[in-house]
């Protein structure tokens, strides 16, 4: 399986996107590092604001709107394909939750 580095996590706008739809609602923002030195390994933390009700948003302007289209595009296109395969977009949660 292949992986995905961090940079294009970045670039894409995965990581716009699971900000804004997931992470920050819950006061949570998944962060990138990614330092100057190539020889340091970019590296994911998760920043916890759960405290604040509000939780986080992008500031004005700080959104780029090409990411969102381009993951967009990305999630309608497989959503068809697993929905006609799966039966479903989002993998539903267990039975037991109600």
């Amino acid at each position: 399986m292949k992986e995905l580095s961090v940079q294009e996590l970045i670039d894409f706008g995965y990581l716009q996107e699971v900000n804004r739809r997931f992470f920050h609602p819950l006061g949570l923002a998944l962060t990138a590092v990614v330092d100057t030195d190539p020889e340091v390994s970019p590296r994911l933390l998760v920043k916890d604001n759960r405290e604040d009700p509000e939780g986080w948003e992008f500031a004005p302007g700080v959104m780029e709107p090409e990411k969102f289209r381009r993951v967009e595009e990305e999630w309608v296109r497989r959503n068809a394909f697993r929905l006609e395969r799966l039966g479903f977009e989002v993998q539903p949660p267990p039975e037991e939750v109600e």
